[in-house]
């Protein structure tokens, strides 16, 4: 009963301070042997890192139980049971046993202190406070989940267990099933011989594959040749030995010269011994080692004794560099010091890839740090911020790339615009060259590759009259004469240049348009001289044969080259034939009145492809591989060069207006030429995958545009021009019209628009004319 009050006494002075603790060391300190004090702090030690905390009994006789059992337990040679150590921990206050003293209760009012009292080398008290160990039952769920929770106690411990350990709940972790088990298993499952799994999809039966067969598939898998006791790596043959021979291959003496200096070496030798003397080579002279500094130059460091100054765009201070972070220390916290594997990836990245131009190190004291490494590279760093520092500040525009771009109209707002096939015209042979809408917007004429020439009535597709050229040559190119005062229709097959006139119109219309015709036959004979009679025209005029003047064909003119474009003037008199096969006569301008043919050009710097008459002025434009010449007919004399950059121009067209120009070419693309901008393209289209065949304008007045190409499509374009010269044409393109097919390679062939109307008509390979509305 004397223990248990004294017990009792103590408890109403154990305080979470110091001198409470005084007290409890200094009482019945003399009581317990040395030997017995170091086993009861070892054992509190041990029962620490255990972090029990919660074990201390409410009642007061079995603490002195408790504190009897384990002096018995440690006395012994015994290892004490789990009771004992179970009983053991009731005898801790204050998180383990003091020395000196006797095991106090641990009241419930009470909060139990968190610290040890121990006793350092001056024999002064000592608090040893515990790590805090985490709330595994709280509600954060960033706190890891212990599966096993043996601790740091080797697995060894539970090679002779079924288990290898306790879960949070106390539970058994069973030992997971090892490889001889499963090795045991497989081995006991029969498997045939040859057995792989599969099917054969021939007879249905399980596929079975002999060994070799097998060998050769894992042969294959592994990336080896399937042939067995190949040699990839053969021995070395020397074909040319590389031993070196003692006797030579001839034995005749060495030749005097070789004994004898080179005079051309000697002459070298002196021109460079004569170059140093007149001083034009001048001998190497070593720098001097110390520079003698320029007194008379001053320097001046422009950002010494700065001084904060108020914000202005002229002033710009010096680029401060970052204060130093605690990973810059010589002896940084242990939370910045890198791992192995942070090490050994920052060793093995690039210069340029690591977030850090150094590696955290930890050094005891100042006095090891070694020497920086990068001392000199950081301050040549430096010293370049400092000189590439800009002078002046300079307000970033803030502005939205997609404001910069032009706004362009919908298509739905430019309209009208073809946009549907509405008539299909049948009844060539093979390809359509070439077609063309007569002046007044109701015929359409079309030439093949079956020699014929075939007038359609436009909206309904009905064809009116054909007649056959040639039944050799196809039919390159049909043009109408402009104007409505006359019918006359231009077509080229081969060499020859005919004029004809459909039997379609009325009996005044027709001797009209034969007015036309006849007129160049009076003219030519009236102004026939001897001059002229000995040189050979370049074109011979003539009545066709009796067979075409009954089916309409008139007028026949005969060239020297294969004729592939024709082009009218706009008063219905001059047309323009071009040849790409002819040399002098490439490009010839005749006169319908007179039966004329003039041959402008001696020499043509190119091939050329085509040729066009100004709208509006004296102008002839003519296309060659390469570039677009324009001369001025009235002064005789080339106005410019026009260069669209193109490798091979299939095609061009005049605007209506005159100061623009579309070119289409064999390399896909279609360009815009302002002529009063530059002779370099304003704008560069590329909507095709195949070459660009025809280009054509409107010239009723509506701002379209139309290309035809290989692909079997026309793209249509709205292509507004205005008079202003300080605003630019709008070209948006607005359909695409597909119908044709593709025959050899090649699709739609030719173009023209209508008069009026904002409908198109199209010659495809496919041998159809189609109606575009």
């Amino acid at each position: 009963m004397a223990l248990h009050d004294s017990n009792r006494k103590r408890k109403a002075v154990t305080k979470d301070s110091p001198e409470a603790d005084e007290v409890v060391l200094s009482d019945g300190g003399g009581d317990l042997e040395p030997e017995f004090l170091d086993g009861i702090l070892s054992q509190s030690d041990d029962e620490e890192s255990a972090g029990s905390n919660n074990d201390v009994s409410d009642d007061n006789e079995d603490d002195v139980n408790g504190y009897e059992s384990s002096t018995d337990g440690l006395v012994s040679d015994e290892v004490p049971s789990d009771v004992e150590e179970d009983d053991d921990t009731s005898t801790k206050v204050n998180g383990s046993r003091k020395a000196g003293s006797r095991p106090l209760e641990a009241s419930d009012d009470e909060p139990t202190p968190n610290h040890v009292i121990t006793e350092d080398a001056n024999g002064n008290p000592r608090y040893l406070y515990r790590n805090i160990d985490p709330v595994y039952d709280s509600d954060d769920s960033d706190a890891p989940e212990t599966t096993n929770t043996i601790g740091n106690i080797p697995l060894s411990f539970y090679d002779s267990y079924p288990h290898i350990g306790y879960d949070i709940n106390g539970k058994k972790i069973t030992r997971p099933a090892k490889g001889e088990a499963l090795d045991a298993l497989l081995d006991s499952i029969d498997i045939p011989k040859g057995w792989t799994g599969l099917t054969d999809p021939n007879t249905g039966k399980p596929l079975e594959l002999s060994a070799e067969e097998l060998d050769v598939l894992k042969r294959i898998q592994m990336n080896e040749v399937p042939e067995e006791g190949f040699d990839p790596y053969p021995a070395t043959v020397e074909y040319f030995t590389s031993k070196t021979e003692t006797m030579p291959l001839s034995a005749a003496p060495e030749p005097k010269r070789r004994f004898v200096p080179s005079k051309h070496e000697a002459k070298r030798v002196m021109k460079i011994v004569q170059a140093i003397r007149e001083g034009r080579i001048m001998p190497y002279k070593p720098p001097s080692d110390e520079d003698e500094e320029d007194l008379d130059v001053k320097r001046y460091d422009i950002w010494a004794n700065e001084a904060p100054r108020p914000d202005h765009p002229m002033n710009v201070p010096a680029p401060k560099l970052p204060l130093p972070g605690y990973d810059e220390s010589y002896h940084p916290p242990p939370e910045y010091l890198p791992d192995e594997a942070e090490k050994k990836a920052w060793e093995e990245a690039d210069e340029e890839d690591r977030e850090k131009d150094y590696l955290p190190a930890d050094h005891g004291s100042l006095r090891k740090v070694p020497g920086y490494g990068r001392f000199i590279n950081e301050k040549f760093e430096r010293c370049l911020d400092l000189y590439l520092a800009p002078r002046i500040r300079r307000s970033k525009l803030n502005i939205d790339p997609e404001s910069l771009l032009p706004k362009l109209p919908s298509p739905e707002d430019l309209r009208p615009f073809p946009t549907t096939c509405a008539t299909i015209f049948h009844g060539h042979e093979g390809r359509v060259r070439s077609l063309a809408v007569d002046p007044s917007g109701v015929w359409l004429a079309s030439g093949g590759d079956d020699g014929t020439i075939r007038i359609w009535e436009l909206l309904t597709g009905r064809q009116l009259w054909h007649v056959k050229i040639s039944p050799d040559e196809a039919i390159n190119v049909v043009r109408w004469r402009p104007g409505t005062d006359a019918v006359i229709i231009s077509a080229a097959a081969g060499e020859n240049l005919y004029f004809i006139i459909p039997p379609i119109i009325s009996p005044e219309f027709e001797s009209q348009s034969r007015s036309f015709l006849d007129a160049g036959f009076g003219y030519a004979t009236s102004n026939l001289s001897s001059d002229s009679a000995k040189k050979t025209p370049p074109a011979q005029w003539a009545r066709p044969t009796s067979r075409l003047s009954d089916l309409g064909v008139l007028l026949q003119a005969h060239l020297r080259s294969t004729i592939k474009v024709i082009s009218w003037h706009r008063r219905g008199d001059y047309l323009a034939t071009v040849s790409p096969s002819g040399q002098t006569s490439a490009v010839a301008i005749h006169t319908l009145s007179k039966h004329l043919t003039q041959l402008p050009f001696r020499r043509l710097k190119g091939l050329p492809q085509s040729a066009q008459f100004h709208p509006s002025k004296p102008i002839f434009f003519v296309a060659t591989q390469r570039t677009i010449r324009s001369y001025d007919l009235s002064k005789q004399e080339l106005l410019k060069i026009i260069q669209p950059g193109a490798r091979w121009i299939s095609s061009f067209d005049v605007h209506p207006l005159g100061d623009n120009l579309i070119v289409g070419s064999y390399d896909k693309r279609l360009l815009w030429h302002d002529l009063d901008l530059s002779v370099r393209p304003y704008k560069t289209l590329r909507y095709h995958k195949k070459a660009i065949r025809q280009v054509k304008f409107h010239v009723g007045g509506l701002p379209l545009f139309a290309d035809a190409s290989d692909d079997g499509s026309l793209q249509v374009f709205h292509g507004k021009v205005v008079g202003d010269m300080m605003e630019n044409a709008t070209i948006v393109p607005v359909k695409v019209l597909r119908g044709h097919k593709v025959v050899r390679d090649l699709g739609v062939l030719d173009l023209d628009w209508h008069p009026r109307e904002p409908w198109m008509v199209s010659a495809g390979a496919d041998g159809t004319c189609r109606l575009w509305m």
